[in-house]
C-alpha cells in the first residue's frame, strides 16, 4: 500500500508525465499479450508467432500471415479500459505529455489520447505496397485471403514486423518526450523487446515507476516498482 501512496503522490506533483506501455495495458480489454501463460507464444500454431509475424515470412507465405493476423492481432471490437481512460483524462488536464506504446490496437486514441507515439504501428492503418492507397482495418479483416488493392498490390498493415525497423520520426519524438518528462510510468511490458525497451534509458529524472505483474530486467533501475495488476493500480489512481 505504501508504494501505491508514493505513486499517487508523484502523479499529484508531476506536470510532464510520460507513460510507456506494453501489451499488459490492453489485456484487461481482452487483447491477448504474447509472453504470459495465456499469451500467443504459449499457443500451438503451425509456426511460432515470432516466425509468422516476421517480414520474411510475410513475404514468403502471405496467405498464412494474414490468416494468423486476422485471427490473433485484429481485435477491432474491444474497448479502452481504466488505464486508457485515466491516461486520456490526465492529458486533457495537462498533466500527461505523451503516451508511448508498443501496442498496435489503437485503444489509447479510442479513449481520447491525442499525443500517442505508436512504436510498432497500428492495425487501423493499412496501405497498398504498390500505389500507397489507404485502407481501413475492416477491409483487411473482411478479406477471405490476402487483401489486394484495385491496382493489384498487397494491402499491408502499417505494423512493424520482426526484421523491420521502427519508424525514425516516431522514435525521435518518443525520445524527446522521455528526456523532457518529470515522471515516467513504465507499465505492462516485459521490457525484453528492443529497441523499444531501451528507450526508457533516456529518462534522466528520479521518478520512474515500473508497474508490471512479473519482474523485468529493469526493476533494479526504477525508483518505484509495483508488481501488481495494472488495472488495480489505475483504479487506485482514478481520482487523481
Amino acid at each position: 500500500m505504501r508504494e501505491l501512496e508514493t505513486l499517487k503522490q508523484w502523479v499529484r506533483e508531476s506536470k510532464r508525465i510520460v507513460f510507456f506501455g506494453g501489451a499488459g495495458v490492453s489485456t484487461e480489454s481482452g487483447v491477448p499479450d504474447f509472453r504470459s501463460v495465456d499469451g500467443l507464444y504459449h499457443q500451438k500454431f503451425e509456426y511460432s508467432p515470432e516466425t509468422i509475424i516476421s517480414h520474411s515470412f510475410y513475404q514468403r507465405n502471405p496467405g498464412y500471415f494474414f490468416h494468423f493476423y486476422r485471427e490473433k492481432m485484429m481485435p477491432l471490437d474491444v474497448e479502452p479500459n481504466i488505464t486508457h481512460r485515466v491516461l486520456a483524462r490526465w492529458e486533457r488536464e495537462g498533466k500527461l505529455s505523451a503516451v508511448i506504446t508498443q501496442n498496435i490496437d489503437g485503444l489509447h486514441q479510442k479513449a481520447g489520447s491525442k499525443r500517442v507515439y505508436e512504436l510498432h504501428g497500428s492495425v487501423l492503418r493499412n496501405y497498398c505496397v504498390r500505389c500507397g492507397k489507404f485502407y481501413p482495418a475492416e477491409f483487411v479483416k473482411n478479406c477471405p485471403d490476402v487483401p489486394k488493392c484495385g491496382c493489384g498490390g498487397i494491402v499491408k498493415p502499417d505494423v512493424v514486423l520482426y526484421e523491420e525497423s521502427l519508424d525514425g520520426e516516431t522514435l525521435e519524438k518518443a525520445v524527446e518526450a522521455i528526456t523532457q518528462a518529470d515522471m515516467l510510468i513504465v507499465a505492462g511490458s516485459s521490457l525484453t523487446v528492443y529497441p523499444a525497451a531501451g528507450l526508457i534509458r533516456y529518462y534522466r529524472g528520479r521518478r520512474m515507476a515500473l508497474i508490471n505483474r512479473d519482474e523485468t530486467p529493469y526493476d533494479g533501475e526504477a525508483d518505484l516498482v509495483l508488481h501488481r495488476q495494472l488495472g488495480d493500480v489505475f483504479r487506485y489512481l482514478e481520482d487523481e
